[in-house]
């Protein structure tokens, strides 16, 4: 199953770096956080995905580990937007990026066909005329690619049970 996820990664990095190699303005770049801070649910993770989070959250170091778990577990009494748990919020930047689930890579720069897109500042631009010429990834394709891994839980449902 791991190979299937590296697979699904490759897939999304020549997207995402296609995308930001022709659009030096593009808003998704380290610092912007907007999504991290307004999450509208919390991630649906496949077993895959964990693992590869979880040896993320494994190489931190331990007081950080500590007040994610702190963080996650205060989402379970929280009301959307949702901040992410993994979000260093001094610095806009996310704790275990290299592990971070397919939503998080995706965000930004693939849409769900016929339901616009995810990032209310990309969609604004986008309806004032900019990114026009942007060729998007294709949401409904990775999600397809991510079925084939597995039955997905909440990312708290998976940490809790790490415990």
């Amino acid at each position: 199953m791991q190979g299937e996820l590296v697979t699904i990664q490759q897939t999304i990095h020549r997207r995402v770096s296609a995308i930001l190699g022709e659009r030096g303005d593009w808003l998704c770049r380290k610092g912007c956080d907007e999504c991290c801070r307004h999450l509208a649910a919390i991630p649906e993770i496949t077993r895959s995905e964990w693992e590869l989070l979880r040896s993320g959250l494994q190489a931190l170091p331990s007081e950080t580990r500590q007040a994610i778990q702190r963080r996650a577990e205060d989402l379970r009494q929280s009301s959307r937007p949702f901040l992410c748990p993994f979000l260093d919020v001094r610095d806009g930047a996310c704790s275990v990026y290299e592990s971070r689930p397919v939503a998080c890579r995706t965000y930004g720069f693939y849409v769900e066909r016929d339901a616009g897109l995810y990032c209310r500042s990309i969609q604004d631009r986008v309806e004032k005329g900019e990114y026009q010429d942007v060729i998007w990834g294709n949401d409904q394709s990775i999600q397809s690619s991510l079925s084939a891994l597995g039955a997905t839980r909440s990312l708290l449902d998976w940490m809790e049970e790490d415990q």
